[in-house]
């Protein structure tokens, strides 16, 4: 499997690359599956203040997941703003399949906003998520939460966010025979997160349960939040996936399963640090330190000033 470096849009993995299980899960008619990965390219926020480092303080780049046959398709994840689901959309439509169904892994805005204006793109989609998420999905949503957040950093750029998400059965759905499953892993960098598994082509879809090359969001992992996600990783690796698309990762790296343990030592490391360090900003050189590599440090200060606060008032 080749890497995306450089490009900006589709990872493709041919249905040749594939070793499907015909019959595994249902003894239903199977066409070979693919899927490919469209990153939407970091978006700056209207925060003016920079990070200690001097970077300004932009949206970490997003993962949007096509998994196709021969003719149809399903989407995972459309991303947050107006520009960004043309864009996706345009992708959808020029791979020629029918659009059936967008499936949300989590609930948090950047991973569904542009569900609606897909929906009205392509009539018929039918919008999956798991039930926990959906809840958060109508908190996201509403007028009060929008206008503070969503509204405030990025300024007329948000299109309606109607939550049109229904209850993915508990048997998953079928893509061209092939079963899609929604798998609750509990907490990871919100509440209620699934990822999808596409057991056919051993594909996990993980949205913000697994980080690739990007800082991880950790804001609300206080209170043992950081010990559940360890869990839902654990839940990811059971899984044995050959691929693994992260909801923000780098387009220069590949779709790998070591982005399971690189997120896990992550976030062990993140725990470490929030017991040795003592300020803000020697929590955030010393992760920064230690992830060099990693996109957007304007995360971990997002990170340092919501979890040492935290800690200052246990």
């Amino acid at each position: 499997m080749k890497g995306a470096a450089g490009l900006s849009g589709p990872v493709k993995v041919p249905p040749g690359n594939h070793h499907t299980e015909k019959g595994v899960v249902e003894m239903v008619s199977q066409t070979d599956l693919a899927y490919e990965v469209f990153i939407s390219d970091p978006i700056p926020t209207s925060v003016t203040d920079p990070v200690p480092n001097g970077d300004l303080f932009s949206w970490s780049p997003m993962s949007t997941t096509l998994i196709y046959g021969e003719t149809s398709a399903v989407l995972v994840d459309p991303p947050l703003t107006i520009e960004q689901a043309r864009r996706v959309g345009d992708w959808v439509e020029r791979s020629g399949k029918r659009l059936e169904h967008i499936f949300i892994t989590h609930g948090h805005g950047d991973h569904w906003f542009g569900s609606g204006p897909l929906v009205e793109r392509f009539p018929g989609a039918v919008v999956l998520a798991g039930e926990d998420s959906i809840r958060l999905m109508r908190q996201q949503s509403s007028a009060e939460f929008r206008k503070a957040q969503w509204d405030n950093l990025f300024p007329g750029q948000i299109p309606p966010t109607p939550v049109l998400a229904r209850p993915v059965p508990a048997q998953g759905f079928l893509l061209e025979g092939n079963v899609l499953r929604s798998v609750e892993v509990g907490h990871s960098d919100t509440d209620g997160t699934t990822v999808l598994h596409v057991p056919s082509i051993g594909l996990v879809v993980a949205g913000d349960v697994v980080y690739n090359g990007v800082h991880a969001y950790l804001s609300e992992s206080a209170d043992g939040g950081r010990a559940q996600w360890l869990q839902a990783l654990d839940a990811v690796e059971r899984l044995a996936p050959r691929h693994v698309v992260c909801g923000h990762k780098n387009k220069a790296l590949l779709d790998s399963p070591a982005t399971i343990e690189e997120t896990r030592q992550y976030i062990r490391d993140a725990d470490r640090l929030l017991k040795e360090t003592t300020s803000q900003i020697e929590f955030f050189d010393a992760m920064c330190a230690l992830h060099p590599e990693r996109l957007n440090r304007a995360v971990v200060w997002l990170t340092a000033t919501a979890l040492m606060d935290a800690q200052s008032r246990t």
